[in-house]
């Protein structure tokens, strides 16, 4: 019999800790053909737009996806969770929660693989909700002892700087600009909803690892061209999914600054496959858009963790 989990669900069975290890899990799975993922589409609406997307992931016996309607309300996100094996649905979980939760761990699993084995440092633009999960993952897996953090509304950096310093345990200043943001810091994020450019390529040390994860549209830019053609290593989710969907590579791609074909898959990165930086002086970017499989790996671990402390209503 399928279980229903809500939101209060979700936040009461999985950490940050968990989500960054499913996650990882679920491109390990990819990487090695026992995966699949299909990019997000679109279904167009006189106000808004039906979203859907979908992955297998055989490796966990689990496979399904993910809709969401965003129109004049607030978007409502559900993952239908099936078995791989029998085709039986397992789950409906409400993924509000969950979404944020993988995002912030897509980048914390990036920030293992592409950061330098000695990067302590973070500077943050964005302070937003999606903000939060994105500097739990990377402090989870990093060492990271000092983070600075810009937004445009002083009210909100200083609250997040405040929140989230007393409950990571580490030292968090708000700044007032982008560039005093980015000035000696090892990783960088940047997860906002502009539809223009806030980090500019020219402020970035070498060295630097970027976490980009905001835009998930190709009509959205969070980093200017010179930001992207600076990055030696260029990674991305999924490949098909940000040849649609990220505005930052592809203006550039445009510009004539970048070609897809030197932009490599974070599974590759995992794998072994590619290198996630070749020398402690690359700049290395990652684009997250947000793929299914991370949604689908993370769900199976919350409905496995809702049967062993018997959580959610079965209908």
């Amino acid at each position: 019999m399928p279980l229903y989990l809500t939101e209060e669900n979700v936040d009461s069975l999985i950490t940050i800790k968990d989500a960054v290890e499913s996650v990882e899990t679920g491109f390990k799975a990819l990487s090695d053909g026992q995966a699949s993922n299909i990019p997000r589409h679109r279904l167009r609406l006189p106000n808004g737009a039906l979203n859907i997307m979908s992955a297998a992931i055989p490796a966990l016996g689990v496979m399904g996806l993910k809709t969401y309607g965003v129109g004049m309300g607030r978007p409502k996100f559900h993952v239908q969770l099936s078995s791989a094996e029998s085709g039986e649905l397992l789950a409906i979980i409400e993924a509000a929660r969950l979404g944020q939760l993988r995002t912030g761990a897509a980048s914390g699993v990036a920030s293992k693989y592409m950061a330098r084995a000695d990067a302590t440092t973070v500077g943050m633009i964005g302070a937003g909700n999606q903000a939060e999960t994105q500097l739990e993952a990377v402090c989870h897996a990093l060492e990271i002892s000092s983070v600075k953090v810009f937004s445009r509304t002083a009210d909100r950096r200083n609250a997040f700087a405040s929140k989230m310093s007393s409950s990571l345990g580490i030292e968090i200043s708000p700044v007032e600009n982008a560039e005093s943001c980015m000035a000696d810091s090892d990783i960088l994020l940047v997860i906002t909803n502009t539809s223009e450019p806030v980090l500019d390529g020219q402020w970035i040390e070498s060295g630097t690892h970027i976490n980009a994860a905001g835009a998930n549209s190709i009509n959205r830019r969070e980093l200017d061209d010179e930001a992207v053609r600076r990055s030696s290593i260029i990674v991305v989710d999924e490949i098909d999914q940000a040849r649609i969907e990220c505005g930052d590579i592809d203006h550039a791609v445009n510009s004539g600054f970048v070609r897809w074909e030197n932009v490599r898959s974070l599974a590759d990165v995992i794998s072994g496959v590619t290198p996630g930086r070749n020398s402690d002086d690359d700049i290395t970017l990652f684009e997250s858009q947000g793929i299914a499989l991370e949604d689908i790996a993370l769900a199976a671990r919350v409905y496995e963790l809702a049967l062993e402390q018997n959580v959610g209503a079965k209908f």
